[in-house]
């Protein structure tokens, strides 16, 4: 069993309020979540307006697998226009 984890900083700008970037950052984790089958979740800077991070999983017997599928993943989010991607950290077990 392998394991990869990767975080990826989302930054945002002319958000006003908790609530606009809570929308976005949910609704990009649902889109993750259906399209690649991810485990994912905000695990950072939850308080500030213009900036989240957030972590993912996945689980697999095969290593490119896992690295196809972040590949596929960073691809998705910078052509979500709501947002740009700031430092990404990947890691596999």
């Amino acid at each position: 069993m392998i394991i990869g984890v990767m975080t990826a900083q989302l930054h945002m700008q002319g958000i006003t309020s908790l609530k606009e970037k809570r929308g976005i950052v949910k609704s990009v984790m649902g889109r993750l979540k259906a399209r690649f089958n991810i485990s994912i979740a905000e695990v950072g800077h939850q308080d500030n307006k213009t900036s989240a991070v957030i972590g993912m999983a996945i689980v697999s017997n095969d290593t490119r697998f896992i690295d196809q599928q972040f590949d596929a993943i960073i691809n998705f989010m910078q052509k979500d226009g709501r947002f740009y991607l700031g430092k990404i950290e990947r890691e596999t077990f």
